[in-house]
């Protein structure tokens, strides 16, 4: 993605391009369904749900570089939590439940129930994980959903 900069010199030239920041990853897309909407429960209290639009998922396919394996060689030889590969897991797990957010928020959902979590090593060193759930439209008991 990228963004225009402002150009103030005057000149006819278009303003130089430069890469827009990745959005932080606590916030879903701005199309998809807020991350606090979504439950591995099926239902979601103080909602009802009022449609149902099917299952939605997000697949996020990872390896392990050279070097990461070398430090976490590292980590192996003292014992105790891996970190670089726990960090590489759970940044695997963001994007995957991210991508699922937009997947039901382009369906027109509000929330996400019954969401999971799978994960499937594809060859050595290479991981595939899904997040998966049901996409939903709900209203507040009582009223829409806003």
């Amino acid at each position: 993605m990228m963004a225009r900069m402002g150009n103030d010199s005057g000149s006819d030239s278009p303003p130089p391009l430069v890469k827009a920041p990745r959005q932080p990853y606590a916030i879903a897309p701005r199309e998809g369904v807020r991350p606090d909407m979504v439950t591995t429960a099926f239902t979601l209290d103080g909602h009802k749900v009022t449609r149902t639009l099917g299952v939605v998922r997000g697949i996020v396919v990872r390896s392990r570089s050279v070097i990461g394996n070398l430090g976490a060689s590292l980590q192996i030889l003292f014992g105790g939590n891996i970190t670089l590969f726990t960090s590489m897991c759970e940044r695997a797990r963001q994007d995957a439940f991210l991508v699922m957010l937009q997947h039901a928020g382009e369906l027109g959902a509000n929330a996400i129930i019954g969401m999971r979590y799978d994960a499937t090593e594809i060859m050595g060193g290479v991981s595939e994980v899904l997040a998966y759930g049901t996409a939903v439209v709900v209203e507040r008991d009582g009223g829409p959903y806003r």
